[in-house]
């Protein structure tokens, strides 16, 4: 038996289970266009509606208040106090309460916007047609009045629960940023000023001591072309603050022939050509190590600034921007070198409170 399958035989459409007619179409790639709008529970039941405003609301709430904790725990909680928090061990009780509550305050911010977007906005389907990146007056205009009715949708402004807390979150969280400035520290005040040179008098000097043996040091025991460091008397190595006070006080001692000194400053401040200049470059603060005796020029090994010590230590090549500053020295009844007064400049790189 045969069949006849003609096309005028084949049906042109069908219906779908809402019983509306949907046509087919021999391309299997049709645009199927947009599903039936579904209401959701909250855009038919007004308590629904309430719930989910408040919902919204408690979230931006706790964001103001963790925001309120974030800063409150700046002032609780010692830099150094270590807690014990399960299953993550010690950690710095400073930095675990900072991170919880920071966390909690934009998780906060983040939920309920999207909850109050998935909830109480409109989310009826709206197509549009793909267009150039530049929009004509037309296109302009429907986006300027699609933003109007959303606005007007979202109930931003009819819904003042939802609009007031999320300005109060919004408004406090970036406080966090404000109080985060604490870790600055302290303003320096006169602090990179002076070293621990300063106690130093001509009445009662301050011997120098040498970083290897740790032992005063006469002015026979630096030759012509030698390079030396130095640290204050009293400052030992197993202070607990001696990391700080040698980024400072670290002093670097050549000796040039007295004709060979081209600042007469320089030669007035040292001691039979035994020169005392800050081994801390001044660009930014790192050590300096390397000497050339024969052109007597210091070079930082950072960034290669390098410093004519001969010539006052002022820069002839590099990034540093100021000389090393010099310590005045002589030596005392026993023929020990010694300081009598603090660096004639403030050792270091430059900072805002510096005269020049």
């Amino acid at each position: 038996m045969s069949h006849d399958i003609s096309e005028e035989n084949l049906p042109e459409s069908h219906g779908d289970s809402h019983g509306h007619a949907v046509a087919v179409h021999d391309d299997p790639f049709a645009d199927p266009g947009l599903p039936v709008h579904q209401p959701r529970r909250t855009d038919i039941d007004e308590r629904a509606a309430q719930r989910a405003e408040r919902q919204v609301s408690l979230m931006f709430v706790v964001s103001m208040l963790a925001t309120v904790g974030f800063i409150a725990s700046y002032v609780i909680f010692p830099i150094d106090k270590i807690v014990y928090v399960f299953p993550i061990g010690k950690v710095s009780a400073l930095n675990f309460a900072l991170g919880l509550t920071l966390g909690v305050a934009l998780f906060c911010i983040g939920a309920g916007a999207v909850h109050w977007a998935r909830t109480l906005m409109s989310d009826h389907e709206i197509p549009a047609e793909r267009h150039p990146i530049e929009a004509d007056d037309e296109l302009r205009a429907d986006v300027i009045e699609q933003f109007k009715t959303g606005a007007g949708e979202s109930g931003f402004g009819r819904r003042k629960m939802i609009r007031n807390t999320l300005i109060g979150s919004m408004a406090l969280v970036p406080l966090s940023g404000v109080v985060l400035l604490r870790d600055l520290g302290p303003l320096p005040e006169q602090k990179l000023n002076h070293t621990g040179w300063e106690v130093a008098t001509p009445q009662k000097p301050l011997q120098l001591i040498n970083m290897n043996t740790n032992e005063p040091m006469k002015a026979e025991d630096i030759i012509v072309g030698s390079l030396t460091f130095a640290k204050p008397e009293g400052l030992e190595e197993d202070a607990e603050d001696f990391q700080v006070q040698i980024a400072k006080d670290a002093l670097m001692l050549v000796r040039i022939a007295p004709e060979d000194i081209k600042d007469t400053t320089s030669r007035d401040l040292g001691f039979e050509g035994i020169l005392a200049y800050s081994k801390i470059c001044t660009h930014v603060g790192c050590p300096i190590s390397l000497y050339e005796q024969q052109t007597h020029h210091a070079l930082c090994p950072c960034h290669q600034s390098t410093f004519d010590l001969a010539d006052g230590a002022r820069v002839i090549f590099g990034p540093a921007g100021h000389p090393l500053p010099q310590l005045k020295i002589t030596t005392d009844e026993r023929g020990f070198l010694v300081a009598t007064g603090d660096f004639d400049e403030p050792v270091g790189p430059s900072f805002w409170e510096r005269k020049r």
